[in-house]
């Protein structure tokens, strides 16, 4: 092998087009970009949302309202229901891991009990958060309540 012998790999080079390098390249003038407008012109991007200068959506509907970005969201979960799901698995103690075993929340769900539906046995429960009429209600049951 000698240097006059030496070729770049098959495939790595390619001849592309020259674009914009003077009229007698046949590329030249307008450099395949077109006449005028902002595409035409070199560091054009088009904004996320742009609607060629028409008023875009998001300005054009109203908006209103406060969304608070502290706000914590519950997986709420009824007496009732604890208590039927209690029945029905022979369960005396109520914790998140039986809730999602049993597909009522997921992993992520912070647990709130509420105090609606027929709730007459007693049942200690572990969850994130409770109602006062719900924490009452497990409480006067003999209940027992734990708050993670």
């Amino acid at each position: 092998m000698e240097l006059h012998n030496l070729k770049p790999a098959k495939g790595s080079v390619k001849k592309g087009k020259r674009i914009a390098r003077g009229e007698g390249s046949g590329k030249g003038g307008t450099a395949t970009r077109g006449h005028k407008g902002a595409k035409s012109r070199s560091g054009y991007s088009k904004k996320i949302g742009f609607e060629g200068g028409q008023m875009p959506l998001q300005r054009r509907v109203p908006k209103f309202g406060f969304t608070n970005i502290n706000r914590i969201e519950y997986k709420v979960i009824n007496l009732g229901d604890l208590q039927k799901l209690a029945q029905e698995h022979n369960l005396t103690k109520i914790v998140p891991e039986d809730l999602i075993n049993f597909g009522w929340a997921r992993k992520s769900d912070k647990i709130k009990i509420l105090a609606h539906g027929e709730f007459d046995m007693k049942l200690d429960v572990v969850a994130h958060g409770f109602s006062k009429s719900a924490a009452q209600l497990i409480e006067s049951k003999q209940g027992t309540i734990e708050k993670l």
